[in-house]
């Protein structure tokens, strides 16, 4: 059964280098260290789309030959928010790309039985109501984790949520719009729905358990 979304604010990172990337995650016989490098470097390419649209000012600059006018960022402030644990895999990526980037945390646990999820910890800049949140989870499975996360900050008065996924189900993607009218999506691939037991088909298995090293 299909499921449908507005596809207007998902972007899918789909560069070919990425397709490549993805492929290996998602072999079982990739092992913790090389997974880890390839979250990193995926959260990377993202990034370059998460924020292609940010506004910029002209900035002159003398270089060895000359003056000049270059460009620079029109002062937007950026916060990287992973879900906890797997989201954390993601963080050190977007830091190289924005290394002035602040970092919050949103803890979430899924309730095995029910899927449902539970918030333990929640910590972010005390300006993050100024700042445009790159929310970050290698996952979108059913959207719970995601929803709760972008209500927390909404609660906090974050205006631009963006959220950055490494692979999503239809089902993840169409809550998370649903719930939220102007959260914007990321992804690197849409697979093909949920199981019974709400993972990702064909998906990567648990991206955090892979991370870390704790199958």
């Amino acid at each position: 059964m299909s499921v449908d979304f507005d596809r207007s604010r998902v972007t899918l990172v789909d560069h070919p280098l990425v397709q490549h990337k993805l492929t290996i995650m998602r072999d079982e016989r990739t092992g913790s260290k090389q997974f880890r490098e390839l979250v990193k470097e995926l959260a990377l390419f993202e990034g370059y789309e998460a924020t292609r649209d940010f506004p910029l000012d002209d900035a002159p600059v003398t270089t060895p030959i000359c003056e000049t006018v270059g460009k620079r960022i029109a002062g937007r402030k950026v916060a990287i928010v992973p879900i906890l644990r797997a989201g954390l895999g993601m963080v050190d990526g977007l830091l190289e790309l924005i290394p002035a980037a602040r970092v919050g945390h949103v803890g979430m646990y899924r309730d095995e039985v029910t899927h449902e999820p539970h918030e333990y910890y929640a910590k972010l800049p005390s300006d993050a109501d100024q700042r445009i949140c790159l929310v970050v989870d290698p996952m979108l499975a059913t959207g719970g984790s995601a929803t709760a996360a972008i209500d927390y900050l909404r609660g906090q008065g974050v205006k631009d949520i963006r959220l950055l996924v490494l692979v999503a189900a239809p089902e993840g993607i169409a809550t998370v719009l649903g719930h939220d009218p102007e959260v914007r999506l990321y992804t690197c691939a849409i697979d093909e729905r949920l199981n019974d037991a709400a993972y990702i088909v064909p998906g990567l298995g648990d991206a955090g358990d892979r991370i870390f090293g704790t199958l």
